[in-house]
C-alpha cells in the first residue's frame, strides 16, 4: 500500500512539480516582501517574461529536436541594433521596415545554424557558439560599441505601446505561445519534431525528412529571437550590442525546468512557459529582496544544473 502511495506522489509530483513550485514561490515573495504581489509588480514580471518567454519558445522546439542554441544572445543584439537604426526619426522609415530587419536578421542566423546542425555532423554546441561570436562581433563592429538611440515614436510602441491594461511586448509573447501551441501540440509538424529527437534513425526510416525539421526549428528559433531584440530594443529606447548576455542560459533553464528534456524527445510550451515564469519571478523577487547580483548569478547556475540533473534522473527513470 505504501509502496503505491509513494508511486502516486511519484507521479503526481512528476507532472505537477513545477506548478507546485511556482505557487510556493509566489506565496514565499509575497510573505516576505509587501511589493511583491502588487498590480505594477506582477505587470512588470509579465513585462520581463514576454521577452525570455519568446526566447525560451524557440529553444524549446530546438531542444526537443535534440539541438542547443547558444546564440540567442547575440543574435538578439544584432537584430536590435540592425532593427534599431531603421527606426530613427531621422530619417524616417516606416516601422514595418525596422521589424522585416530585425526578424529577418534572426532568420539568417537560424538559416546558418540549422544548415549547419542538418547538413553537416558538426555538434550543435559547436555550431552555435561560432554563431554566438560572430553574432556579437559583428554587432559591435556595427556600432562601434555605442547604442543605437534616437528611435521613433511607432517602434517605441512595440516595446513600450499599450493594449488595455498591458503592454505590447505581453500580447505578442502571448500571440507567440498560441502559434507554439498550434504548431508543436496540434499539428503533424509538431509530431515530426518530437519524433526527431526521440529517435532520428526511427523518424526517417518512418519518412520523415528530418534535415528538414532541424532547419524549421532552427529558422523558428531565429525568428523569435529577432522579435525579441525589436521588443527589447524598444523598450530599452536603446539598441546594444551587448544586449541579451547571458540570455541563452535562462532560455534553457526556463526549457528545462518545464520539462524538455536536453537530449529531445520530450518537453512542451506550458512548461516552458511556467519554467520562464518562475526564472522571472526569480529574479525579480531576488531584486526585490536587495539579493546581490553577484548571488543571483550562483543561484541561477545552481538551478540549471538541478534542474539538467532532474532530467537525466528522469530520463534513467
Amino acid at each position: 500500500m505504501s509502496t503505491a502511495k509513494n508511486f502516486n506522489m511519484g507521479k503526481i509530483l512528476n507532472k505537477y512539480g513545477i506548478y507546485i513550485v511556482l505557487l510556493l514561490m509566489i506565496a514565499f515573495l509575497s510573505v516576505m516582501s509587501s511589493t511583491f504581489f502588487t498590480a505594477s509588480n506582477l505587470l512588470n514580471i509579465l513585462r520581463q517574461v514576454s521577452i525570455s518567454g519568446i526566447l525560451a519558445m524557440g529553444m524549446t522546439f530546438i531542444l526537443i529536436t535534440g539541438g542547443i542554441d547558444l546564440s540567442i544572445g547575440s543574435v538578439l543584439a544584432l537584430a536590435g541594433v540592425l532593427g534599431a537604426t531603421f527606426a530613427h526619426e531621422d530619417p524616417h522609415y516606416p516601422v514595418i521596415v525596422a521589424i522585416v530587419v530585425g526578424i529577418g536578421v534572426g532568420l539568417l542566423c537560424g538559416l546558418v545554424n540549422g544548415l549547419l546542425v542538418s547538413k553537416t555532423t558538426i555538434n550543435p554546441f559547436i555550431v552555435t557558439m561560432g554563431m554566438m561570436t560572430i553574432a556579437r562581433g559583428l554587432a559591435l563592429l556595427y556600432t562601434n560599441g555605442r547604442p543605437v538611440t534616437g528611435q521613433s515614436g511607432s517602434f517605441s510602441f512595440l516595446g513600450r505601446g499599450q493594449v488595455g491594461p498591458v503592454t505590447f511586448p505581453i500580447v505578442v509573447f502571448l500571440l507567440v505561445c498560441v502559434a507554439s501551441i498550434i504548431i508543436l501540440h496540434k499539428s503533424r509538424l509538431g509530431k515530426y519534431i518530437f519524433a526527431v529527437g526521440g529517435n532520428e534513425q526511427a523518424a526517417v526510416v518512418s519518412g520523415i525528412n528530418a534535415s528538414r525539421i532541424k532547419l524549421f526549428v532552427y529558422l523558428y528559433g531565429g525568428a523569435l529571437v529577432g522579435l525579441a531584440g525589436l521588443l527589447l530594443a524598444s523598450r530599452t529606447n536603446a539598441a546594444t550590442p551587448n544586449a541579451g548576455e547571458g540570455y541563452e542560459l535562462d532560455a534553457i533553464a526556463a526549457g528545462v525546468i518545464g520539462g524538455t528534456s536536453t537530449s529531445g524527445g520530450r518537453g512542451g510550451v506550458y512548461g516552458t512557459i511556467v519554467g520562464a515564469l518562475i526564472m522571472t519571478i526569480l529574479s525579480n523577487g531576488m531584486d526585490i529582496l536587495n539579493v546581490s547580483s553577484y548571488i543571483q548569478q550562483i543561484v541561477k547556475g545552481i538551478i540549471i544544473i538541478g534542474a539538467v540533473f532532474v532530467d537525466q534522473m528522469n530520463k534513467k527513470g
